[in-house]
C-alpha cells in the first residue's frame, strides 16, 4: 500500500465527509428552501436569498459583527502576548506565581459562554451592587452605563469576550515564545540591542507563524461567538449588540426560519473564508 497513499487517507476523507461536508451540504441545500423548524421544504428556489439579504437592519448587523470581531481579535492578540510574554519572562527568573497566573487565565477560558455572559452582567450592573460601578464610586469617578448605552454595551461585550478567550491566545503564543532559542536573544545583548529591539527584530519575527494560527482561530471563535452576548446584552440595547452568529440563533430559534438561518450562516462561512485569505496573504508572504 505504500504506493497507494490515497487508502490510507480514505477513512479520514469518509470521516471528514460524513462529519462536514454532508452538513455543510444540508445547509446549502436548505438556504434555497423554504423550510421552518416546523415544517421541511415544500419548494426551492431564490426567495429565501432575497428575502434574507434584503431584511431591514442586516446592514447594522453586519457592522455589529465587524466591530465586535475586530475589538476583540485585537484585544486577545495583545492581551494573550502580554501573557504569555510575561510567563516566559517568568519562567527565565524563576519567579513565583507563575503557576497561579496560569491557573486564573486558564479558569476563565473552561467557563461556558452563557455563565461567562451572566458573571460580566452581574460585574456591569449599574445597580448599586455592581462591582464595576461600586468600585469607579469608591474611586471617586462616575457610574458608567455599561449595558444601557448603545457603545458601552459593545465595548462591554467585547470585555466578556478577551478575558474568556485570551487563555487560548496564551497558549499558543507561549508555546511559540518558548520554541525560539536563548542564543538569539544572547548573540542580540552582545551586540547592544535592548529590550524592544530584541521584541521587534527576534519575537515578533519568529511568532509569525503563531501569530497567524492564533488570528485565524481566534477570528472564526469570535465570528461564532453569541452566547455570551445572548446572556450578557441579549443584543440590546435595542440591537446595538446584535451580532450576525446571534442573528442567526435568534432567526433559526426564534422565528422558526431554518431556510433564512442557513443563507445567513453560508455568510458567515464564506466571511471566515475570506478573513482567512487575507490573514495568510498578510502575515505569510512576510515570512
Amino acid at each position: 500500500m505504500a504506493d497507494r497513499p490515497y487508502l490510507w487517507l480514505l477513512p479520514v476523507a469518509l470521516l471528514l465527509g460524513a462529519f462536514y461536508v454532508v452538513p455543510v451540504a444540508d445547509v446549502v441545500r436548505l438556504s434555497f428552501s423554504d423550510a421552518t423548524l416546523l415544517r421541511p421544504a415544500d419548494s426551492f428556489g431564490l426567495q429565501s436569498w432575497s428575502v434574507t439579504l434584503g431584511a431591514d437592519g442586516l446592514g447594522g448587523i453586519l457592522w455589529n459583527t465587524a466591530e465586535f470581531t475586530l475589538l476583540s481579535v485585537l484585544g486577545l492578540q495583545l492581551a494573550g502576548l502580554g501573557v504569555a510574554l510575561l510567563l516566559a519572562r517568568g519562567d527565565r527568573r524563576g519567579l513565583r506565581g507563575m503557576t497561579v497566573l496560569r491557573t486564573v487565565v486558564l479558569a476563565a477560558w473552561v467557563i461556558p459562554g452563557i455563565a461567562n455572559g451572566l458573571i460580566w452582567q452581574m460585574l456591569f450592573s449599574e445597580a448599586p451592587f455592581g462591582a464595576v460601578n461600586s468600585t469607579l464610586a469608591l474611586m471617586g469617578l462616575p457610574r458608567v452605563a455599561w449595558l444601557s448605552d448603545p457603545g458601552n454595551a459593545m465595548l462591554s461585550a467585547v470585555i466578556a469576550n478577551i478575558w474568556q478567550g485570551t487563555a487560548f491566545s496564551m497558549i499558543v503564543f507561549y508555546a511559540a515564545r518558548s520554541a525560539i532559542g536563548p542564543r538569539l536573544y544572547e548573540a542580540a545583548e552582545v551586540d547592544g540591542a535592548g529590550a524592544g529591539a530584541q521584541f521587534l527584530y527576534i519575537t515578533l519575527p519568529q511568532m509569525k507563524g503563531a501569530i497567524l494560527v492564533n488570528s485565524v482561530i481566534v477570528t472564526i471563535q469570535t465570528l461564532n461567538t453569541f452566547d455570551s452576548i445572548l446572556a450578557l446584552t441579549g443584543g440590546g440595547p435595542g440591537r446595538a449588540t446584535e451580532v450576525l452568529s446571534l442573528h442567526i440563533f435568534n432567526l433559526v430559534f426564534t422565528n422558526f426560519d431554518l431556510a433564512g438561518g442557513s443563507v445567513l450562516a453560508l455568510v458567515l462561512v464564506a466571511i471566515s473564508t475570506v478573513l482567512t485569505l487575507i490573514y495568510i496573504a498578510v502575515l505569510a508572504a512576510r515570512r
